[in-house]
């Protein structure tokens, strides 16, 4: 699955509530997910680290989405270039 298909589903299941939250909370909830993150690795917990992996992809894909940011062209960009 490409990141834009990722993207794409990921504003249409969430945008309008992410929208009503608003750009700083969705924030405040990626960040929430890296520290949960970091509990999983630490715990060595490899069910957990995928399941918050999966989360902080998500969260910052609905940021994306919030700062009408292209993540595949993003990505691209950044590491596709060089």
């Amino acid at each position: 699955m490409a990141l834009r298909d990722i993207q794409k589903i990921m504003k249409s299941m969430f945008y309008e509530r992410d929208s009503a939250r608003g750009l700083y909370a969705t924030f405040t909830w990626l960040v929430e997910e890296i520290g949960e993150l970091a509990e999983a690795i630490l715990n060595r917990n490899r069910e957990s680290i995928e399941e918050e992996i999966a989360d902080v992809i998500a969260w910052t894909i609905s940021l994306a989405n919030l700062l009408e940011i292209d993540v595949e062209e993003a990505f691209k960009k950044k590491y596709c270039s060089k």
